[in-house]
């Protein structure tokens, strides 16, 4: 059985896969302080409460915190004895090619998507992850990484707006009824709804007349349902595409051991 843990700056995701499918996932808060023995009888709790008897055999980590990396190492030597795949160590080999500036480190997240979203959909992509930032990651034809964007995540300007403005409240991010407000809160979702339509629009639009070629839009992440209602933004939706990128990685990297 594999484990794959996904470490995003806010969540982190742990799945485990048979091979085939995937049996369950699970959700905590990203904690810099978490020790491989709180790891594991959290894991194991859960494991136990669903009913999942399994022995774990291989552990593959994504992680944009490189902080808690210490202790998912020490998790899987101490309990499952093996040794992690970590994306992007020099150990780590990529089914597709990163044609970026040299030097330049990309997030594993935004190479786990690649490949996941590669391996779903072909080439030619442009994939929208609605995370602690919102990121925008080109796949070309063949399915390299060759750049994207970076913005503020939605959560992250909604937080920045309440805390730089003592007046104004924190509010949900949600569509609102009316693009006009008639009281505060309307007018921060408003701003914060349209606002965020609007840079994924222009952003995506820009990259399609820069790339000179018609591209897909995948969307994932926990906004992206959210924005999934104004009709033409994206083509497709997959919440599970890191998990997916994870599994075909780790795949690739037995393929060739």
């Amino acid at each position: 059985m594999l484990l794959a843990i996904d470490v995003g700056n806010t969540n982190t995701v742990f799945a485990i896969h048979d091979g085939s499918e995937f049996l369950a996932s699970w959700r905590c808060a990203t904690e810099h302080q978490r020790t491989a023995d709180e790891y594991f009888v959290w894991l194991n709790t859960l494991m136990k409460l669903q009913n999942i008897n399994v022995t774990i055999r291989s552990v593959v980590v994504s992680s944009v915190v490189p902080q808690v990396v210490f202790n998912l190492r020490l998790l899987s030597d101490r309990y499952y004895s093996c040794r992690p795949l970590v994306i992007g160590k020099p150990d780590c080999l990529l089914p597709v090619e990163v044609r970026v500036d040299a030097e330049t480190q990309v997030g594993a997240d935004r190479l786990v998507n690649t490949v996941g979203a590669f391996k779903q959909y072909g080439g030619d992509l442009i994939v929208v992850d609605f995370g602690t930032a919102t990121t925008f990651d080109v796949v070309a034809k063949d399915g390299a990484y060759i750049g994207g964007v970076i913005a503020p995540g939605v959560n992250l300007s909604v937080r920045a707006l309440h805390l730089a403005a003592a007046a104004l409240p924190h509010v949900d991010a949600t569509k609102p009824q009316t693009v006009i407000g008639t009281n505060t809160v309307a007018c921060m979702q408003a701003g914060i709804y349209w606002g965020y339509v609007g840079l994924i629009e222009r952003i995506n639009q820009e990259i399609r007349r820069e790339r000179d070629r018609p591209m897909k839009v995948v969307a994932t992440g926990g906004l992206a349902t959210l924005f999934n209602q104004e009709a033409g933004l994206f083509d497709l939706v997959d919440g599970e595409l890191t998990m997916t990128g994870l599994i075909e990685i780790d795949a690739f990297n037995r393929k060739d051991s």
